[in-house]
């Protein structure tokens, strides 16, 4: 297994399970207890919108602490600046100062840890091996799912939220530790260039945004509503979710890394495409909701691998990671923002979310494309050569 002799990837995958362990045991129930707080529907969707907003507009001042600091700092404080949003989370009651100030908070932790990562795991990862390498993550972190969400909900009925966000801002916390043996990866002064060569990836990751906010954002809300607003079901649906993730964690990425990511990608997404128009018809049936919704945990880890592998190897081929994933994580802020958006004004104006679920499939319909292009022989080929691609990249 060579692609497990990358020391600092696998720090970074330890770090990624404990990362998954909170998001699991809180995360996934931010949507939720927004809605229990009593925070409409059309209302939290907006907020999300909001604190995409903040990300697009506050990414850019990543840039000169970057070329100052390095990386490696910035993941850090990006990791514990993301433990604040719990214990904020826990004191929202309805459409108040609080959601403000949870928003903001939430937009700042996430510009400097997400941006950080994903140039981090672009620059030290290992291009032959990347498929491998973002499967071994994605299935540590179906592997955590399946206990994460049990743990939450049975705190959060037990406890009550203070004391369980609270539990879960320490675990990100502890998310930082094995990043403090990691190296720094420095960013460059200058890198003429960067972001013509970033076209591509914005618009893979414009489209990824927009999948997200349908398959995960959107369905959580509806998942939660089809459950009857309970939190043990839900949590239960999640943690469910979660072990047939783990199934799927390692099945692609090595025929990615072998050269057939363009019919991986078709697989993939085709599967995808199923599972939203299985949503789409289940929202009327707890037990059909609660097996559409871990037969999406099953699609994520298929799908992952060759859209990541396409953006982190553009990325590590660019003459800067840092600028490029800063380019990217602004497409995916504006599809999935637009989407949230979108959204938010058809649930206001009492469009069931069966129908909006099903926004999904254009997005992925794109998605395909654009991927089977990146992987397309010819490309392959020209980027191999270090010529202008498909993408519009100029040599590496």
């Amino acid at each position: 297994m060579a692609f497990l002799r990358n020391d600092a990837i696998n720090r970074v995958n330890l770090h990624s399970g404990i990362q998954a362990l909170a998001q699991g045991a809180g995360g996934i129930f931010f949507l939720v207890i927004l809605l229990r707080a009593g925070v409409p529907i059309a209302v939290a969707l907006l907020a999300q919108a909001g604190i995409l907003a903040g990300r697009f507009v506050l990414r850019p001042a990543i840039l000169p602490l970057a070329r100052r600091y390095g990386l490696k700092p910035l993941l850090i404080v990006g990791t514990v600046g993301l433990a604040l949003q719990y214990p904020l989370l826990a004191e929202v009651r309805g459409v108040d100062r609080a959601l403000l100030t949870l928003c903001i908070a939430t937009s700042l932790g996430e510009v400097f840890y997400w941006v950080a990562y994903n140039a981090y795991f672009a620059a030290l990862g290992d291009a032959e091996f990347r498929g491998h390498q973002i499967g071994a993550r994605e299935a540590l972190i179906a592997v955590v799912n399946i206990m994460a969400p049990a743990l939450g909900a049975l705190a959060l009925v037990t406890v009550g939220p203070r004391w369980m966000f609270a539990a879960v801002a320490l675990v990100q916390v502890a998310a930082a530790i094995p990043l403090l043996r990691v190296p720094n990866v420095m960013v460059r002064p200058a890198a003429p260039g960067v972001f013509r060569r970033a076209r591509f990836a914005v618009a893979l990751m414009a489209l990824d945004g927009w999948f997200d906010a349908y398959f995960l954002l959107v369905w959580q809300i509806a998942l939660f509503v089809a459950l009857e607003e309970s939190i043990s079901a839900y949590g239960g649906a999640m943690a469910a979710a979660g072990l047939a993730g783990a199934v799927g964690g390692l099945l692609l990425g090595c025929h990615v890394d072998a050269g057939r990511g363009g019919r991986v990608a078709l697989f993939a997404f085709t599967a995808a495409a199923a599972v939203v128009l299985l949503r789409a018809a289940s929202l009327d049936s707890p037990w059909l909701a609660a097996g559409a919704n871990a037969l999406g945990a099953l699609v994520m880890p298929l799908v992952i691998p060759p859209l990541a592998s396409a953006s982190y190897n553009l990325a590590k081929a660019s003459p800067c990671p840092l600028r490029f994933q800063i380019a990217t994580e602004a497409g995916w802020d504006f599809g999935c923002g637009t989407a949230c958006l979108g959204t938010a004004a058809l649930t206001a104006a009492g469009v069931p979310l069966s129908v909006a679920i099903l926004l999904a499939l254009p997005g992925i319909m794109a998605t395909v494309v654009l991927l089977r292009r990146h992987y397309s022989p010819a490309a392959t080929a020209v980027r191999a050569a270090g010529g202008v691609s498909t993408e519009g990249a100029g040599s590496a």
